[in-house]
């Protein structure tokens, strides 16, 4: 077996010693989720070895071990927590090289420490920021804990926000490096080099759509007044046909009284069998049978008209709700208290 230098292993004969050290069955199951290529490399380090000594399997046992607990404590409470974990474990030095090789595997997302903080406690921490620097971070953050920020964000800085998340696209390791700096000073040596993505259309609609019904109607009204294009853009992913399925029964039935029966035909023609049940469940047996008889009456129909229907009917969804008459369910915006 060769070795990169005198008693120490590669990074991929370590991995085959522990697949050694598994056994065949165990080895078989890690197997099915390499890639390719990564079995052929392991497949023939496995092949290329001779022996291996008992020390040899311990230690790559005992480092696949701490990096378990490591991984396992990132997940408890972030790399802040692993790290001060493992270096009650294992001192200072060990605890850094297994969080280095662990987060440089994973490639660990900017801003873990955020991601593990209360919502309220983060408004305090980056609400004094510039609105570069807010969206940046947001864009990193669950929808819903982005959702409760934005909201309790001060009102001329909402729409601001809202439209540096949208129209945000890849930032550099440099910059995010330099605000994570100024957020969390030891995260900075930890993170992946490679450029990341967040941000985007879907990543403002995700949030948006978490957010409290006033706070996201601001934003939408001040985006159409500085980008329509931006505000349509993200207006047409916001609630959309599918998601009728959310609704509690009571408002299911509301909608149903507002919707004449032929849009009902077109829009369900290509729903999927969950959406139709929800509807369906939800009227009458005999306005259901009059519905399914208008659908096959009807035969093939354009997309572009089922889409018109679906969205008409959304459209009443949202005037309903504005009236107050129905609620969309959202993931806790405005449970903030400033």
């Amino acid at each position: 077996m060769s070795r990169s230098k005198q008693g120490s292993l590669t990074g991929r004969q370590k991995a085959a010693v522990l697949l050694i050290t598994l056994g065949p069955e165990k080895s078989a199951q890690i197997f099915k989720h390499l890639k390719d290529e990564d079995i052929e490399q392991l497949t023939l380090e496995i092949a290329n070895m001779r022996t291996v000594s008992p020390d040899e399997k311990e230690n790559v046992l005992q480092e696949f071990y701490q990096i378990c607990l490591a991984q396992e404590y990132i997940s408890e409470g972030g790399i802040s927590y692993a790290k001060d974990i493992l270096e009650r474990a294992l001192g200072s030095q060990k605890a850094v090289d297994v969080i280095n090789r662990l987060t440089a595997s994973l490639q660990v997302r900017p801003f873990d420490f955020v991601r593990k903080a209360d919502p309220s406690q983060l408004l305090n921490f980056i609400q004094g920021e510039h609105p570069q620097t807010i969206a940046l971070i947001l864009a990193y953050l669950k929808p819903q804990q982005a959702a409760q920020v934005v909201s309790a964000l001060p009102q001329d800085k909402q729409a601001d926000v809202a439209k540096r998340i949208a129209i945000m696209d890849r930032t550099s390791p440099e910059i995010i490096k330099e605000i994570e700096r100024v957020l969390e000073r030891k995260l900075s040596s930890m993170v992946s080099q490679d450029y990341t993505i967040a941000g985007g259309i879907q990543a403002i609609v995700d949030i948006l759509n978490s957010v409290d019904r006033g706070t996201e109607k601001f934003i939408i009204e001040t985006l159409e007044v500085q980008d329509t294009d931006l505000a349509e853009q993200i207006r047409k992913r916001m609630f959309v046909f599918e998601d009728i399925m959310t609704l509690d029964s009571r408002s299911i039935q509301r909608v149903i009284r507002e919707v004449e029966n032929n849009d009902w035909a077109l829009a369900l023609k290509s729903s999927s069998e969950d959406v139709v049940k929800a509807i369906f469940s939800n009227m009458s047996k005999r306005l259901a049978e009059m519905i399914k008889e208008d659908m096959d009456y009807m035969g093939p129909v354009r997309l572009r008209d089922v889409e018109e229907a679906q969205q008409k009917i959304v459209n009443i969804i949202r005037k309903l709700e504005d009236a107050g008459e129905i609620v969309i369910s959202r993931g806790g915006g405005d449970e903030i208290i400033v």
